[in-house]
């Protein structure tokens, strides 16, 4: 697997189209926990991200999608997709035992960061 650091994948994903960004979040973690990570209220609104010819979505909602995706990308290169899945959807004891899911949605975004940099630390140890 793929090590990348922060600022690696930072400018990977500053690369992507917002369109290519949803469809692979939505390919990972499906639709409803794409809408429910960004905040919006309406399921089908990833999936229509998603298509290229479809709406971009707002500046909120897009950096909770940039945010997600380059967090997903870092985790799933070291640790593969079902942990990475597992990751954003447990609880987390850096994080008060909130989802990272939900406190994306929070934009407790720094909190976030140091809760990956504390689980990618501590898989180097096991």
């Amino acid at each position: 697997m793929t090590r990348l650091t922060s600022t690696g994948q930072h400018a990977s994903t500053a690369r992507m189209d917002s369109h290519q960004i949803a469809a692979e979040m939505v390919g990972a973690l499906g639709p409803t926990l794409v809408a429910a990570m960004t905040g919006s209220k309406d399921r089908k609104l990833p999936s229509k991200w998603a298509r290229p010819d479809g709406p971009t979505p707002s500046t909120d909602f897009l950096r909770r999608l940039q945010f997600g995706h380059r967090t997903w990308k870092r985790i799933e290169g070291e640790e593969g997709a079902h942990v990475a899945r597992q990751w954003f959807i447990g609880g987390n004891p850096l994080l008060g035992e909130v989802t990272p899911l939900t406190a994306i949605r929070e934009d407790r975004l720094r909190e976030v960061s140091v809760a990956l940099d504390g689980f990618l630390s501590s898989a180097a140890d096991v």
